[in-house]
This record gives C-alpha cells, sequence and structure tokens, in this order.
C-alpha cells in the first residue's frame, strides 16, 4: 500500500465514522489566495445574489440584521474553478468518501460572509434538499481564507449522519428546531483547509463578526449510481458533469 492509498484510506475511516473529515492543507495558501481573488473578481462582475439571514437562523444573530453573498456555478464564470473541480488532490479524496471510483457533480456554490455581521446557518441536513435513494452524496467546503469561530466557520454534528435523514422544518428554509446550535462542534479551518462531509451530517455556521469576509465555495458531488430520490432540487449548469471516473448508468442528471 503505498503513503497516498494509506492516506485516503484513514480520512476515509474518519469521513465513515465521523461524518467529515477535515483535510488540512489540499491547497497551498498561495493557491487559496489565488482562488479567493477569483472568486471575488466573479461576484463583482456577474453580481451574484445577496440574502438576509434565513429566517430560521435570526435568532443566532440576535435579532440583528446580517448578510450573506452567494453565486451558484462559479466554475461558468471563471475557469480556474473548472480546473480546481477536476483537479486530483480534491477527486482523490472525494473518490476515497464516496467509496468507489466515480464522482459525479450535482452543483456548486460559493459563499461569502461579510465582516461584521456575515450570516449564520442554524443546523441542518443538506439532505432535504435534493434526497438521493442511496445517500451516497456529499460535499465538499474549499476555505479560500482562514475560518476562524469568530469569523462564522462550519460546526458539525459529529457522527449524527449514522441516524439517516431526520425530520426537518421548513420555515424561510430547512432547519432542525430540535438540534441546538452549541451541539455542533467549531471546526476552525485555515486557507486552503478542505471539509468533506456528507449531507446527512448536522452542521451548521456562525455570525462572521470579525473586520474580515469569510470566503468558501461548496462543491456538492455524488456516486453516478445513486439515484435522486426526487427532483427536489432547481437543476445547476453543469449537473451530472464527471469529475472523476465514468458514469455507469448514461444518467447525465437529475
Amino acid at each position: 500500500m503505498t503513503s497516498r492509498t494509506a492516506e485516503l484510506t484513514d480520512l476515509a475511516s474518519h469521513y465513515n465514522e465521523h461524518g467529515y473529515v477535515l483535510v488540512k492543507g489540499l491547497l497551498s495558501r498561495e493557491e487559496a489566495a489565488a482562488y479567493r481573488q477569483c472568486a471575488h473578481e466573479a461576484l463583482a462582475t456577474v453580481g451574484g445574489h445577496e440574502n438576509p439571514t434565513w429566517d430560521s437562523a435570526a435568532g443566532l444573530a440576535g435579532g440583528a440584521p446580517t448578510r450573506l453573498q452567494h453565486l451558484h456555478d462559479v466554475q461558468f464564470h471563471s475557469a480556474a474553478f473548472s480546473r480546481l473541480l477536476t483537479d486530483e488532490r480534491f477527486t482523490s479524496v472525494a473518490a476515497a468518501v464516496l467509496g468507489g471510483p466515480n464522482v459525479q457533480l450535482h452543483h456548486t456554490k460559493l459563499f461569502v460572509k461579510p465582516p461584521e455581521n456575515g450570516s449564520p446557518f442554524p443546523p441542518h441536513q443538506d439532505h432535504p434538499f435534493f434526497p438521493h435513494t442511496h445517500h451516497r452524496v456529499a460535499a465538499a467546503i474549499f476555505h479560500l481564507d482562514d475560518a476562524p469561530q469568530e469569523k462564522g466557520c462550519v460546526r458539525i454534528v459529529p457522527g449524527n449522519h449514522h441516524q439517516g435523514p431526520l425530520e426537518h422544518v421548513e420555515e424561510g428554509s430547512y432547519h432542525l428546531p430540535d438540534v441546538p446550535f452549541d451541539a455542533a462542534v467549531p471546526l476552525p479551518a485555515e486557507a486552503g483547509d478542505v471539509l468533506f462531509f456528507s449531507y446527512l451530517t448536522v452542521h451548521a455556521s456562525g455570525v462572521n463578526v470579525s473586520d474580515e469576509a469569510r470566503t468558501t465555495w461548496l462543491v456538492q458531488f455524488r456516486d453516478p449510481a445513486d439515484p435522486p430520490a426526487v427532483r427536489a432540487h432547481d437543476h445547476s449548469l453543469g449537473q451530472g458533469m464527471m469529475l472523476a471516473g465514468v458514469d455507469p448508468t448514461g444518467r447525465r442528471t437529475g
């Protein structure tokens, strides 16, 4: 067994047990800074969208108004992100956590939490937004700048993915009112770190109260052999693109 194979096996083992794995330094700090610049340039050019706090997260901000900038499918606006989608450093870990060689894109989303009032997210699973039959769906959050707790880092409830899909309430967006925010463990990250987690893993994030923006890129991916349970998510540009391996089903989208 090569050292890389052993490393991937260890990462997959942590992911399977805890529902997540934080890969330190998948990108260098210099690479992360370059992607951050590309991300902010894309937002400035395309415009993106700006949302206030989810209705269900207002309490996390103490009732104060917060802001969130986001942009779907940034790889269609910046070629740098197209290349990153198929970077072997990323796809090898994605394949390892899915348990097979084939990795298919579902969608991507760029997030910027502005300084001082960047919006939080309440505890939730991603499953209700795009449920699949066998739950072989995962996310990767690329940290393009440092994300300490004061910048509203991602928080995880370790091991809860073993419970399967949980009953959510739709109130502004899906959330889990019976899961307290403090039950989610903060995962501070540095620029270049990538957090992988199952779409069954309960996660959240806090308010960015720092004087710097927090910039992340979310990539949702799946095993192409896992069919959607329902069409619960709007079709995204590039959905069905193979990032690693092949699609044995011939089904490109859904």
